[in-house]
C-alpha cells in the first residue's frame, strides 16, 4: 500500500487523522487517529530486498472506551484484508486512551 492508498483507508473511517502527530495547537478533540511507519519487515531473496514490507501502526485516540468506534476502524481494515493485532493503554498524562492496531503491508511504491 502506498501512502496515500493508507491516507485513503483511514479516512473512510471518518475521524480526523495524520501521520505522526497534529501539527501543535491543531490537534483536535477525540477520537482521532494517528499512523505511522516505525519500521520494515522486508523480504529477501538471493541477497536482497525482494518485497518490501512497512509495518504500519495505526493508533486511535478516545477520551473514553468506545468499542463503536473501534469496530469502524476494524470494519475498514477487514475490508481491506488487512490482519492486525490490537492492543490498548490508558495514557494518563494526555488522559487518552490509545488502540493500537499493528499490521504489515506490502509497500508498491
Amino acid at each position: 500500500m502506498t501512502y496515500n492508498e493508507i491516507v485513503e483507508m483511514a479516512e473512510e473511517i471518518g475521524l480526523p487523522v495524520a501521520y505522526d502527530h497534529f501539527a501543535e495547537g491543531e490537534s483536535p478533540e477525540p477520537p482521532f487517529l494517528i499512523f505511522l511507519f516505525p519500521s520494515s519487515s522486508n523480504f529477501s531473496a538471493d541477497g536482497r530486498v525482494y518485497a518490501k514490507v512497512n509495518v504500519l501502526h495505526l493508533e486511535l485516540y478516545t477520551d473514553s472506551k468506545q468499542p463503536d468506534v473501534e469496530a469502524k476502524v476494524e470494519a475498514v481494515l477487514d475490508r481491506y484484508g488487512i490482519f492486525y493485532d490490537k492492543s490498548e493503554v490508558w495514557i494518563a498524562d494526555e488522559r487518552l486512551y490509545e488502540v493500537l492496531y499493528t499490521m504489515e503491508v506490502l509497500s508498491n511504491e
